[in-house]
């Protein structure tokens, strides 16, 4: 499902490349990519009383790193000309009361969100945690079962993750509500494991959030060309 003209995606994509290596503004791309016909959705998961899992070490919630790293993406994509719609753009969930089925209100709001926006690509933004091996480590996308689209932005992102370090993995697909819940190319970003220390650490620090905002924006990128 791609609403727009390859070639210029591409032309943008390398344009956009030769600007960050000269560490010249994203905003002297946007000329070039407002003529694009091109959203995407950024859920930032869980929010509310739902705040995903902890940090091993220092406690904190999934859901204020979501949304962190959201917002760092959704600057990327508006600075590139990009209509970018976040799903929650602030700490509280989707659902209204928190009374009894709270959480399918919440993830069908999310729904919502995205089919209004009809996108071009959803990115459903997680962290990690496997309690039963604390020395995994690094970025693992999913993507729904049989999407060819979504497997092939999966892999696109996966391998910029990658590149940051710790372990290395493959895409996979998951039976999950944020892949399975709409036709667009969706993924789900499991930006890091909370349940390692060292990870922890890294998702703690502007820095390194900046650095997971820029691969996964680089893996959309190289994914549309």
């Amino acid at each position: 499902m791609l609403f727009f003209n390859k070639k210029r995606i591409l032309a943008c994509a390398l344009l956009l490349c030769l600007l960050v290596c000269a560490c010249v503004p994203l905003s002297a791309f946007s000329r070039a990519a407002q003529a694009l016909p091109f959203t995407v959705v950024i859920d930032a998961g869980h929010g509310g009383v739902d705040g995903g899992v902890l940090g091993v070490r220092t406690k904190v919630k999934e859901s204020d790193l979501n949304l962190q790293i959201a917002q760092l993406l959704r600057e990327r994509f508006a600075q590139a000309g990009v209509r970018a719609v976040l799903t929650r753009t602030n700490a509280g969930g989707l659902y209204g009361l928190a009374t009894a089925g709270y959480k399918r209100r919440d993830m069908e709001r999310r729904r919502e969100i995205i089919e209004e926006s009809a996108p071009n690509v959803v990115l459903s933004v997680h962290q990690n945690y496997f309690p039963s091996d604390r020395t995994r480590r690094g970025g693992q996308v999913f993507y729904r079962a049989g999407s060819a689209e979504g497997q092939a932005l999966a892999a696109s992102v996966q391998e910029r993750l990658n590149a940051l370090g710790g372990n290395s993995y493959s895409p996979l697909a998951g039976d999950y509500f944020m892949v399975n819940c709409t036709g667009y190319p969706s993924v789900i970003v499991e930006c890091a494991f909370l349940s390692n220390a060292e990870d922890e650490a890294l998702l703690l620090t502007e820095e390194y959030r900046a650095k997971l905002a820029d691969a996964v924006f680089a893996g959309v990128l190289a994914y549309l060309a």
